[in-house]
Parts: C-alpha cells; structure tokens; sequence
C-alpha cells in the first residue's frame, strides 16, 4: 500500500508543478488536491483554496495530530532555464516551481494521511491542511483555518528539512522605521539632516547583541534592508525611512524584542505584525523521539513557515533541502519523496 500510494503521490506532485499557484492563485491546484481525496473516498471540506480533512474514525476523547503543508508558490525568478511549469524528472531529480518547497512535502503527507485515514486502531486523530497564502503570509492561509478545524494538540509541518528535526524555528518581525529632521537647503547648511540622523541607528542595529540566546537557534538577528530618503539633490531631507529585518528566536517574544528595539533607537519603530512568533518543540516530545529512534536530527530551523501562526508544538519536517527553496531549476530527488512517505508513517507509527 505504502509504496502504490508513493507513485500516486509522485504522480500528484507533476501535476500540481503544472499549474500555476502563485499565492492566492491555487484554484487549480486546489482542485487536483481534492481529487486526491475524492479518488481514495476520503471526506474532505475546503475554504478559499485550503483543504482539510479528518480521519475517518476521527474520535474527539483523542488527541489530534495536525499534518500541513503548503500548496503556493512563489514567481520563479528570471534566472530560470527550463520551463517551471513543466515537470520533468531528468537523473531522478524531479524539476519544477514548488517541487522543493513544498510540494514534496505536501504530497508526501498526503500519502502519510491516506495510509492512516481508514484506520480505528489510531492513539491520536489526524487532521491534514492543504494551505494556500504560506509564501506571502496571507490572510487566507493556515492561520485561516485554525477556528474551522478540530483543536490541534501537536503538528507536523512539511517544509524541506532532509527529513531532519527542525524542533525550533526563527519568528520573524518587519519594521518600518523612520528617522526625523528639517528641511533645508544644502548650500546653507541650515536644517537637520535625516539621513545623519539615522546612522547611530542603523549602526545601532547592526551591531546589537541581545543578551539572551536561543540553545537551538542562536542569536536573534536584525538586518537593515531598505532605506529611502531625499527627492532633490540641495535639499536637505527632513526624513528618512527605512526597514528591517529581525529574525526573533524562541528565547524572546515578537513584542519583548520590538520594546528592546523602541527603547534604544531614535527613529520611530512601527512592526508590520507581531503574530510570525517563532516556534518548538520539546526535545522530549514523543514525536521528536520517536524521530530520533529513526536516526533522524534535531536542529534550529532559520526560516520562516506556517509553524509562525500555531500556537501548539509544532516540528518542521519534510522531504527535501530548504537551499533550493525559490532557486531556479527548482527540483527534488524522486529518492526523497519515498524516504519522505516512508519516514513520515514510521514516526507517526512510533507515537500511535
């Protein structure tokens, strides 16, 4: 069974490569997902291009394991040399915009989920969520469904990781920052210059140290990424804006690491959102060890995913390698996907 339901799965992901889902695009790709579930007669349920489904003997005394990936993707980038929405398997590496990230994963618990569904022996209930919006964060994703589905205990999140253990996950915040001053004309000298002004902060984010660091993921880590100011070349800009990028580790939370930032910057600090916290699990975690009596790793996972909006343990694991994520000539391994399937129901099976 396990292996007719891995050509399926293989089969779904070239599909799925073949149509186009840019987030919140994925009817299409929506509609091949519930003809995964339709074909093996599993009750499905969707809502603005997310599918969910529960096990068949789904028993609400239990507790519940939430399965999810992600089915969008970016645009490919310029620096494409076959067609991204043409699957095509060349030296067991299968070539395609999403394979990596994350269709793989997607289909992979797909298969994970269709082994366990007929199942009335099970220790825990499964829920899967095929998720639209993950690659731009939106509001019709994941974080969409957590007041539709059943209460999730602990999650398995499916994101390119080798099938290692990503037991923690960096949060992330996105600041709009501005820095004041006073126009004037630069012949002068008369004003006060923005752009000046902003250097101690800028030099102040570069080179911050927070005191607590995380055991699985480090530092948190802050980036000035963008920065805009002046419109004429003699006057002197009386703002000066400009963004960053902060990677928040579980030692802290969003709103701890946005107060340490407004009360040693001179610009005023604005968060996009505070809600992409970051993410664990316990090493303890029956599913963790149930991993690590496979031989599985754990590790600190520097990247953002749909683990930001639970609020639950959650592990990020799934086949393939986060480096090809959103890379050109996207691909994963055949190889992969069938480890992939084949661990997931191994670790699940550990734990029911």
């Amino acid at each position: 069974m396990i292996e007719q339901l891995t050509k399926e799965a293989i089969e779904l992901l070239k599909n799925l490569i073949s149509k186009q889902s840019f987030s919140s695009e994925e009817n299409e790709t929506a509609l091949l997902i519930m003809q995964w579930f339709s074909s093996h007669n599993i009750k499905f349920e969707s809502k603005k291009h997310n599918i969910w489904a529960k096990n068949k003997y789904f028993d609400i005394s239990k507790k519940t394991i939430l399965l999810n990936s992600h089915h969008d993707t970016v645009k490919p980038n310029k620096g494409y040399t076959k067609d991204p929405l043409h699957p095509e398997v060349v030296d067991d590496k299968l070539y395609g915009l999403g394979s990596n990230d994350a269709g793989g994963c997607l289909v992979s618990l797909l298969a994970t989920f269709t082994y366990f569904y007929e199942r009335n022996d099970l220790n825990y209930n499964f829920v899967i969520v095929a998720s639209a919006e993950e690659e731009n964060s939106g509001p019709n994703g994941l974080n969409s469904m957590l007041k539709v589905i059943p209460e999730i205990d602990f999650a398995i999140v499916g994101e390119p990781t080798l099938m290692q253990l990503a037991i923690a996950e960096k949060g992330l915040l996105v600041l709009d920052c501005e820095s004041k001053g006073t126009a004037g004309h630069a012949a002068h000298g008369v004003g006060d210059n923005a752009i000046y002004n902003v250097i101690e902060d800028v030099n102040w984010f570069q080179n911050f140290k927070f005191l607590k660091i995380s055991e699985t993921l480090g530092e948190v880590k802050m980036t000035v990424t963008q920065i805009e100011a002046g419109h004429q070349h003699n006057v002197i800009p009386a703002s000066c804006k400009y963004v960053v990028d902060v990677r928040v580790t579980d030692a802290y939370s969003n709103q701890e690491v946005l107060e340490i930032i407004q009360s040693n910057v001179k610009s005023q600090v604005v968060a996009r959102s505070l809600r992409l916290n970051s993410s664990s699990i316990p090493k303890n975690h029956p599913i963790v060890e149930a991993g690590i009596k496979l031989g599985r790793e754990t590790y600190g996972s520097p990247t953002l995913s749909d683990q930001a909006v639970l609020s639950c343990p959650s592990l990020k694991l799934g086949p393939g390698q986060s480096l090809r994520s959103h890379t050109a000539d996207e691909f994963i391994y055949v190889n992969e996907i069938e480890e992939g399937v084949d661990l997931y129901i191994k670790i699940l099976e550990g734990i029911t």
